[in-house]
């Protein structure tokens, strides 16, 4: 079940698992072309995404100075603002929300869900709200932060609630992307809508409700 999912995410992130892009292009191996100022963009995309607190507000005329790089150093890699913008918040969160394998998917969804909402309390979270709030209007914004940044997460998670169907932790007909939507649904709205208070301890007790009620049904079947 989890391999239909994670074909899905890898073609809804214009990659199909061999290295080769949406556009039928293969990318060349090792590593891109002066990455030092490839990593000097990134930094420079949060620094001032952080400092004007909005996407409108972000040129990339702005990056490409504070980098001290062209222009044209700037598209080489990213065709757009929107693509620059994510994969510069996608790379300083990567290590960090990449999913353990602790043997227990409670623990495993727990402990990432934690760091999710350590980096959305954190300075990063201004550029997480400048995504979603710009890309209620700007339908590329949205999508790029979907295909760049949620669609890899998603992958992993599918990988994980997997592992937990073939240790009989979860029943092995749910529905992943449910299961996925009920356990980040509540962090993204207390992020966004501010109505209660969100600490890492709120991780614990989603899964508690998702997982728990999950683990009891398959208990319960013959």
């Amino acid at each position: 079940m989890a391999q239909n999912h994670i074909r899905r995410a890898e073609a809804q992130n214009g990659n199909n698992g061999n290295g080769i892009n949406a556009t039928g292009e293969k990318r060349p191996p090792g590593r891109p072309r002066s990455e030092e100022s490839r990593q000097s963009i990134l930094r420079s995309t949060l620094k001032l995404l952080k400092q004007h607190g909005g996407f409108p507000e972000l040129s990339i005329e702005a990056i490409a100075d504070d980098a001290n790089v062209g222009k044209t150093t700037v598209y080489r890699w990213w065709p757009t603002k929107a693509a620059l913008v994510a994969d510069a918040f996608s790379a300083s969160a990567d290590e960090e929300l990449r999913f353990p394998n602790t043997g227990s998917v409670k623990s495993d969804m727990s402990l990432q869900m934690r760091r999710l909402i350590r980096i959305f309390r954190s300075r990063r979270g201004k550029v997480v709200a400048a995504l979603l709030a710009g890309g209620q209007s700007d339908p590329e914004l949205i999508e790029a932060f979907r295909d760049r940044f949620l669609w890899p997460r998603r992958k992993q998670a599918y990988q994980t609630l997997q592992r937990g169907i073939d240790r009989g932790e979860l029943p092995a007909d749910i529905n992943l992307d449910l299961v996925l939507d009920s356990l980040y649904g509540p962090i993204y709205m207390r992020f966004l809508i501010r109505h209660d208070k969100l600490d890492e301890s709120f991780a614990d007790e989603i899964c508690g409700l998702v997982l728990n009620g999950l683990k009891r049904r398959s208990h319960l079947e013959p």
